[in-house]
Formats: C-alpha cells, structure tokens, sequence
C-alpha cells in the first residue's frame, strides 16, 4: 500500500496568488508536487529550469528535494532588478541611503 502526502503548492503574481493543496505519493519531489498541481498549465510563464526559483517554506531549494506532508512548494518570480546594483546606482549619484530610525523629531 502507497502512503500519501499533502502539500501545497504556492505562486503569487502582483494581483493574484494561487494556493493548490495536492497529495502526492511519499518520497515524491518538489518537482513532482508542482507537475502534480497543474499550475505550469495554468502558467506557462514559469520555467523551473530557468528563470524561477522554488523553495519550501521560504527557504531555497532544488526542485529534488524530497518533500514531507505538510510542506509549502513555493515557486518565486525572478527579481525585476538586482538590489545590489541599485544600491551601487544609487550610492553613485550621492543619494543618502538613511538607515536606523534617526534622531527622534525628524
């Protein structure tokens, strides 16, 4: 007899999120859970061995991770800019960056 797992798998856009619970088979992968959920139909923008990244429960991870029940799939969108190089941008054209809270009455 297989035993079963639950999981969820997440994707977010700006305006929509999807959240679809799915059982899979024990010792399935991240990558079985998300072919399993049916949302690279649904969005055919996201590319695993590409562009998007995945982890479980906000922690990076690669798409052979074995999964236990109960865990959150999470599959990220790739970052618009990278804050590294805005940060370098922004120090460049003498912008003051505050950081901390400041003096009180500011």
């Amino acid at each position: 007899m297989t035993a079963f797992i639950d999981v969820e798998v997440a994707y977010a856009l700006t305006a929509q999120q999807d959240l679809i619970k799915v059982r899979v088979a024990e010792g399935a992968t991240v990558r079985d859970a998300i072919e399993a959920s049916g949302i690279l139909g649904k969005h055919p923008d996201i590319e695993l061995d590409g562009r998007n990244k995945v982890g479980v429960f906000a922690k990076l991870t690669r798409l052979d991770t074995v999964l236990r029940d109960r865990d959150r799939v999470e599959i990220y969108r790739p970052l618009i800019a990278d804050p590294k190089a805005v940060r370098k941008q922004r120090a460049e054209e003498g912008k003051v960056l505050k950081k901390g809270g400041g003096p009180a009455g500011e």
